[in-house]
Order: structure tokens, then sequence, then C-alpha cells
């Protein structure tokens, strides 16, 4: 192997001298000559120079035996002669600053590896501020962080994630007298809304399960309901959107019935036909009808800033930043909800009405669910500032239409007429970038080869409408008017404990066993009836207890 350094300076290591050799052309060095031992010594030279006095590594410096390279791991900075010497530099000897960025072209998983590569890289990429952006990617910014560093709220964030493979245990939840059209999960608060046919709009704690409060009759059914901390809207099949705004004084946030101020709740009419989905964000309310049109209020003067028009009946709704997607018939659209422009639609996205639509937290993933059993996921691209949606899987989990879709990184969850719930887990199909907010999608030969659903959950009635995921739990609701709660909160210690019993049996089985040999190895009771049957019969013939049967006597 040559070494070559700026200047024509070169390295030349020798396995039996320690002294300098003068390298004026390529100089190649055996692979056998890097066994150095501790006492031997590593000299390099200028060309054309006189050999000196060798020396021994300083301790500062470490000798890397595979690059055949001094890297010092000195923070002091280091002259002109010490550059010299060093030909070959590492990676801590670069400012943190420029560490840092070069830490910004890494994912979490590479991010985690860098960090238990020595304590200097364990500092830099334990409070990088991509562990931020890693989470709010994936599960948006969190309620409460407290003292914990984002590297540790990612890391519990992600461990928590795998729970819905666990053991869970399932409440249900009593109060509608007909079926349940739609679920909503607000995490943040740990409440749980849930409305249907029977016009009532009814607010459960998450944790213990028990109705908090429960509105007036609304005067039709409402299939949509969505809720932030700071307002509640439900939409009905009259056209309407019910409004209630969060009261500080509540424990709870909102007050449906209104019985303490008026002034909480409101109502707007615009649409004309029932309203199958709703959404907010930080200005807006989002709502889609069967008008064949999705409405874009202002939530402080509920006016409607922007109507989007289709050539069917709207179904499902997702806005991300600055667009929205819909699905309307068997179509799927993507807009620009601040012109009103249509950047991209995929005609046929299903066999029949594209019922159910779920995006991801970044927009750059669309899930849909359809009338024909089946759940699509696209990829959301621009190029040369044209928007792109291309199809990256399918699966067909299900016997019947799909109506509901939610996603929680990284799991998928759908819900169908047939009954049942599938969780799909799509993290292989996704690799995040940070910094750049872009996920890649991978080759597609392993696309060709997409996984099952990773798990199914039934055991109830048919047709469940609605379905929602949080951290730790999954809320449904169907036909039969009663909303169920999976929660894999104690997964992670149900399984702990199981793996401890599993132990411990295997510990007792393995301690059985071992007594067993001790007795054999002693000649226990084994050979003694051996002896004993020795002595009995002696020519080595069988006696039958029956005795000589009657043919044998004849």
């Amino acid at each position: 192997m040559a070494f070559e350094c700026q200047g024509n300076i070169e390295i030349s290591i020798l396995k039996t001298s320690g002294e300098f050799v003068d390298n004026s052309c390529k100089e190649k060095v055996e692979a056998d000559q890097f066994k150095l031992n501790h006492n031997q010594q590593v000299s390099t030279i200028e060309c054309g120079t006189e050999t000196k006095n060798s020396h021994k590594l300083r301790p500062e410096q470490v000798y890397n035996p595979l690059k055949g390279v001094i890297t010092s791991y000195s923070s002091e900075p280091l002259s002109f002669d010490d550059v010299g010497s060093n030909c070959s530099r590492s990676i801590t000897d670069l400012p943190p600053a420029l560490i840092s960025e070069i830490l910004n072209c890494l994912d979490p998983k590479e991010l985690g590896i860098v960090s238990c590569v020595s304590p200097f890289l364990h500092g830099i990429a334990s409070d990088h501020h991509g562990w931020k952006e890693f989470y709010c990617e994936r599960w948006g910014i969190p309620v409460v962080s407290g003292e914990k560093s984002w590297k540790e709220l990612f890391v519990e964030r992600e461990f928590r994630s795998r729970t819905f493979m666990g053991r869970y245990s399932m409440d249900n939840l009593y109060g509608h007298t007909e079926a349940v059209r739609t679920v909503f999960l607000l995490s943040s608060a740990k409440l749980i809304f849930t409305s249907g046919y029977d016009s009532v709009v009814r607010m459960w704690h998450m944790e213990e399960g028990l109705s908090i409060s429960s509105s007036h009759p609304l005067g039709c059914t409402i299939r949509a309901v969505a809720a932030d901390t700071k307002l509640l809207v439900a939409g009905s099949t009259d056209g309407f959107i019910h409004c209630w705004r969060a009261a500080q004084d509540l424990p709870y946030l909102f007050d449906l019935r209104g019985s303490q101020n008026q002034n909480t709740q409101s109502r707007v009419w615009e649409h004309q036909g029932p309203i199958t989905s709703l959404a907010l964000d930080l200005t807006r309310i989002y709502s889609s009808s069967w008008d064949m049109t999705v409405r874009i209020w202002d939530r402080n003067s509920l006016k409607c800033l922007r109507l989007l028009r289709h050539g069917d009946w709207v179904y499902g709704l997702a806005p991300r930043d600055s667009t929205i997607a819909t699905t309307s018939g068997s179509r799927l659209y993507l807009w620009d909800t601040n012109t009103g422009n249509l950047l991209a639609v995929v005609h046929n996205a299903h066999l029949g009405n594209a019922y159910s639509l779920a995006r991801s937290r970044t927009g750059n993933f669309l899930f849909t669910g359809g009338e024909d059993g089946a759940v699509h996921m696209f990829e959301v691209s621009a190029d040369h500032g044209e928007s792109n949606i291309m199809k990256v899987a399918s699966w067909i989990p299900h016997t019947g239409p799909v109506y509901s879709l939610a996603f929680e990184f990284p799991w998928l969850v759908s819900a169908s007429s047939d009954g049942k719930l599938s969780l799909i887990n799509v993290r292989k199909l996704l690799k995040t970038s940070s910094r750049k907010l872009r996920s890649q999608i991978v080759s597609n030969t392993q696309i060709s080869n997409v996984e099952p659903p990773q798990r199914m959950l039934h055991g109830f009635g048919c047709n469940l409408f609605s379905v929602d995921i949080g951290a730790d739990r999954i809320i449904c609701g169907g036909e039969e008017g009663v909303v169920r709660v999976w929660n894999f909160s104690q997964a992670l210690e149900i399984e702990k404990k199981a793996r401890a019993m599993r132990g411990i049996r295997l510990e007792n089985r393995m301690r059985r066993r071992k007594l067993q040999i001790e007795m054999n190895s002693k000649g226990g009771r084994t050979n003694q009836c051996s002896v004993s049957a020795v002595k009995e019969n002696p020519n080595g013939a069988w006696r039958n207890k029956r005795g000589v049967s009657i043919k044998l006597k004849v």
C-alpha cells in the first residue's frame, strides 16, 4: 500500500526499525508490516530530508494500525509542525459546530451509533438538536417535556411505539343508545370524544374510562368530530358545524351542555349536504361534505375562506402545512390551501369509493382505504415545482369496505365493516432524513415484498365505522353503540413479568435436571433396580405376571 500526503510527503512504517527512511518515490508497504508492538516506534519524514532520531507516540496520540496513521485527540490547536507530522486527522479534531452540521445528515439510528463511539462524540450527539426534529416529525410537539432531553424523549417514545405488539387490556364505554359513527382521541388532554346516530357528543376520561359530560341532542346524526385544547367541532348530516370553545375555569376544557356560559357554543351553516370529515390546525377549520365541496374556515371568525369543488362526494380530508389531501369518489386529490389550485390527482385509487384517508405528520405520505377492502400507501414528492403522488405499497387486510384509518408513527390502523382492526407497521417502508424533512422510499425490489399486517384485532360485531390511535391506546366505535378502548400502556410491564416467570421456570427445570444427573452418576435407584432384576432372573428370561396361558399349558 502506498501512502501519499500533500506536498509529496510520505509515511513509511518499518517492522523492526524505528529509523526514518528517505522516500523520494512511492513506497509500498506489505500488510504484515502493520503488526507493531507497544515498544516499537513509528517515524515520519519529508521527501528529501535526512534521517532523524526516532520518537515514541505522545500520550495524546493514538496509532491506528489499520490505517497506518497517527490520530491526535488533543483539544489544543496544533502547530504547523504537528500538522505536518500528522498527515491524517480525526473527526474529533474538527470544531464542534462543524461536527454538528455533519451529524445533521444522519438518521436516528446512525446518530445513536455515533453517540456510542467515544465520550467526546457522545456529548455532541446526545445534545444534538436533531433529536427534537426527529421527535416532532414523527409525533409532533410533546405536551410536557420536563427535565428530559430530546434524546431521552425520543428513545422513550420509540420504545413505547413497540408496545402495540404486546398484551393489552380492553375497556368498553357504554352510553350511546345507537351506533357510534365517529371517535376522536385527544391524547394531550387525556380525553375521548364520541358521537353517532343518537346526535349526542360525549366526552370520556381516557385513563379512567368514565363519562365526563355529554351535549344536548343536536337533532341529527353526527358523522365527524375533531378537537384540540382550544376548540371542539362536530359535523352533522344537516350540513352545520357545531363548535365549543374551551373554558379556562373548567378542568376538562369544554362545557358541552353550555350550562355555565352560552358564549362558548356557536354553529355555522354553509354545506348543502352531510359533513363527512373535519380537521383543525392553529388558524383554520377544514370540513368535507357530500355536497362535493371542501370548505376552509377561519377558526376565530368562523368565516369561509376558500371553497374546493370536487366531482363526487367527498369522504375524507387531511391537511398539512399549505396543502390538503382529499378523497372524492375513487380519486385522491392534493390541493394548495393558499391558492386553491389542484396540485395532483390519482384516478381510480380504489375499486369503488375511497372512504377513508390518513396522512403522516410530515405530509409526505398518504394512506387511503376503500370500498374494495384495500389499504394503499402513497408518497407525495415535488419535482421541478410540480407535485407528484406515487403508490408505494398496498395491503388487503379486510373482506369489507375500510371505513376509517388512523396513523401514529409507525402504526397504521384500519377499521372495516368486517368487524376487524388491522395494525400495519410502515417503519421499513420509509426512512426519515433529518433537516431536509424529506422521506426516502426503499428500493423497488424491497417494496414488492411488503409485509402483511402485523396484528389483527377482532372478536366483536360488524361495521366498525371509526378508529383513532394514540401513544398507547386504540379507540374504535361501530354499529353496536359501544366504544372500545385497547390499552397497551402496561404491555411492557406485562412482558417483563412474563419474561421473569419464564426465566424462573427455566431455572427450576435446569436445577431439577442437574439433580437428576447427580443422582444417576452416584449409582442411585436405577442401578439398584437393575441388580435386583439380574438376581431374580439369572437366565435373563422375564416372567409374565399373568402366568402361562391356557394354550401353552395344554
